[in-house]
């Protein structure tokens, strides 16, 4: 076991799990989760570093582990705390009526830049669900925020 390896891993992935976990588990059980997450990744890190996509399993692993100390999602965190950009007001209320599955697939891929492939292995679904969960939810978004996709920027 390479303690520098995992050590440069970690760095590397903390950001993007603690983030990922942010929309289904809030902020406090989003550190809760990525510190569960890295620490199976280090008992387990002969088999993690091998993996093709380490982060969207570790993804579940975050959130099966935290899955009993799960509390209501009753918002998201500000987008200066998480290193977001600065969203319409209205988006946050709006991405937490999604149904979850589309919000967090919309999240991942829009909010945290993850791939469909890397959602579709963190989600345990197929990379056409994780297409249709974020069409659905954007769709929902643009009608619930007024939003005509043709309208040119």
């Amino acid at each position: 076991m390479s303690a520098e390896g995992f050590d440069a891993f970690a760095a590397n992935v903390w950001a993007r799990l603690q983030r990922g976990f942010v929309v289904c588990r809030g902020v406090d059980g989003a550190a809760d989760a990525t510190a569960e997450a890295l620490a199976y990744a280090w008992q387990h890190w002969s088999r993690v570093e091998l993996m093709d996509n380490p982060v969207g399993y570790l993804y579940r692993v975050g959130l099966s582990r935290t899955r009993r100390r799960r509390r209501p999602l009753s918002g998201l965190p500000e987008p200066s705390s998480f290193e977001l950009p600065d969203v319409e007001p209205k988006l946050v209320p709006a991405l937490l009526r999604l149904p979850e599955s589309q919000r967090i697939a919309v999240w991942l891929v829009h909010g945290c830049g993850w791939s469909y492939a890397e959602v579709a292995v963190a989600l345990d679904v197929g990379v056409s669900t994780v297409g249709t969960h974020v069409s659905r939810a954007l769709g929902s978004l643009r009608v619930e925020l007024g939003v005509d996709e043709h309208v040119e920027r």
